[in-house]
């Protein structure tokens, strides 16, 4: 206990003194929507926590792009902020129900945000006699407490391959994990195959021509003019 609260204790009695207790964290309501210019950490932004949220991919990374041609997207309907601590608790929903039905090489998922942008909170002392000490808004730049992604109408937050028969259970795990969010967010099944940016049609067509690289778990389509050609000599 300080002096201050001795004297308070003393002069007041134990009725009146409040314990200081260690604060909370405030609700996602409180950061939700975006106002502001985004405030990363720098060398001028010191002292930031890091987020919860460290693995960003998980399954069979290393599977090429037709081994898991199924994907499932989650869309953000919303501009706001989503918070490092529910993009952690999403991901790990997923993550067991993707192990327990697929087994732990039979997916690939992907978290497709990142946490940049970070939170200040302006601490309030909740003491008796607060207001003495402490005066409202006077130098109320806050001090960071965490961080957020700042997304978009229409843009991925999740992402997940796996194999056909296991569509139906992905779009299931990815609505286990929108459940951490606040707002409005839609499971979504893609026509491209894998995280590539190529439909089944097209990946077919590539084939035939011979103009498919693969570059793990993506493809791309090689133009006419990288093609090596065979040499023809004249007789």
């Amino acid at each position: 206990m300080c002096i201050r609260d001795r004297y308070q204790r003393r002069v007041h009695g134990d009725s009146q003194v409040k314990q200081k207790s260690k604060m909370g964290r405030r609700p996602a309501r409180c950061y939700r929507y975006a106002s502001g210019k985004p405030w990363p950490k720098s060398r001028y932004n010191r002292g930031v926590p890091d987020p919860k949220i460290r693995i960003y991919d998980a399954g069979k990374k290393r599977a090429t792009f037709d081994e898991f041609p199924t994907c499932i997207h989650i869309i953000s309907d919303e501009n706001e902020q989503i918070s490092s601590e529910a993009l952690e608790a999403a991901r790990i929903a997923a993550n067991k129900y993707l192990i327990k039905t697929c087994g732990k090489d039979g997916f690939h998922f992907r978290c497709r945000v990142h946490p940049w942008h970070v939170l200040r909170i302006n601490k309030m002392l909740s003491c008796a006699g607060a207001d003495r000490l402490q005066t409202g808004m006077a130098h109320a730049f806050g001090k960071p407490i965490g961080k957020v992604a700042r997304v978009k109408i229409g843009q991925i937050l999740f992402s997940v391959r796996v194999r056909e028969q296991h569509q139906k259970v992905a779009v299931d795990a990815l609505r286990r994990a929108k459940n951490k969010f606040s707002g409005r967010q839609r499971v979504v099944v893609s026509r491209k195959v894998g995280f590539s940016q190529l439909s089944h049609e097209e990946v077919e067509k590539l084939q035939e021509e011979g103009r498919l690289e693969t570059k793990g778990d993506h493809a791309k389509a090689v133009s006419y003019t990288h093609l090596t050609l065979p040499t023809i000599y004249s007789v």
